[in-house]
């Protein structure tokens, strides 16, 4: 049974990965309801299908510690908005055709985890980390000057997700329970608004189409789903398999923008990517020489 659980992780892993490779279209068939309001739609219906789950697997253990010491809420309030922002800024880029520039994003996102590690978690890089981030930038600052605009939204992805890791990283709930914090915290304020619009006449729900009002409650279930699939993949393959999996969904992402959506991708920006691209394929390459070093001077001690 236990050779088997790396498998069962690198599937899970990979579902989620191809999920949310995907997810352009599914924003994209909405794309008539505006962001601000899909994102309030994303939260309210993400709550109810994360509150079912806990119902069903009996997982309400967590909430105790945190009635006793709510200061213990502070951190998740915190991931909690700048997830929201992150979402906010994905769905928009998305709908409003700029879903090339949000996969460089998630391309850029792992060399700013590690950037974050060093500024506020004292992690030290090696030579050739440093020389990943220093390619990544150089490839940030060649789509400014030479493509003539700021990638403001891969950027803003990239850094939101990143800041969210970090809070993430030291948190006390698992991501199931995490979640469904985070949801807890944003859902009043979200379904305050959905109300207040729907009440005006100014909502997309009640006045939508049958996509419309299908797809907004489905958004629930298709923000947690691809999330439970990486939260169980995490546990059971290693860091060095999963930070390969993850460019999955940004190569996916930047596929259906250049060919479902037509979203230009010239030369020149080509180029920029390219930059991103070599700075990844480095760093990937000395991470898996790096872990199978440590593996075997661990070996070499162990005999």
């Amino acid at each position: 049974m236990n050779g088997m659980r790396p498998h069962k992780g690198i599937l899970a892993a990979l579902a989620a990965y191809l999920l949310w490779g995907f997810f352009p279209i599914y924003w994209k068939s909405i794309r008539m309801v505006p962001a601000y309001e899909i994102l309030c739609h994303r939260v309210v219906w993400s709550l109810i299908f994360l509150i079912i789950l806990l119902a069903l697997t009996k997982r309400w253990i967590w909430l105790k510690p945190l009635l006793m010491k709510p200061k213990l809420i502070l951190p998740f309030a915190g991931s909690g908005f700048i997830l929201a922002f992150n979402w906010l800024i994905y769905i928009w880029g998305v709908n409003s055709g700029y879903i090339v520039e949000t996969s460089l994003g998630y391309f850029i996102n792992p060399l700013v985890n590690v950037l974050l590690g060093v500024i506020f978690l004292k992690e030290r890089l090696r030579h050739v980390q440093w020389l990943s981030i220093s390619i990544a930038f150089g490839g940030v600052l060649y789509l400014t000057f030479q493509y003539g605009q700021f990638p403001w939204i891969a950027l803003g992805l990239a850094f939101s997700f990143g800041f969210y890791g970090l809070l993430r990283k030291t948190a006390s709930l698992a991501s199931l329970e995490g979640l469904s914090l985070e949801m807890s915290i944003l859902f009043l304020p979200a379904l305050l608004f959905i109300l207040y619009f729907e009440s005006h006449g100014m909502g997309s729900f009640l006045s939508g189409n049958i996509t419309v009002k299908t797809l907004l409650p489905v958004s629930g279930l298709v923000t947690s789903i691809p999330l439970l699939f990486f939260a169980f993949g995490a546990r059971k393959v290693t860091l060095t398999t999963l930070g390969l999996l993850q460019y999955i969904a940004p190569s996916l992402q930047l596929m259906v923008g250049v060919f479902i959506y037509h979203e230009s991708f010239p030369k020149v920006r080509m180029i920029g990517f390219l930059f991103i691209w070599i700075a990844l394929l480095i760093y990937s390459i000395e991470g898996i020489w790096n872990a199978k070093s440590f593996r075997n001077r661990k070996t070499q001690e162990s005999i």
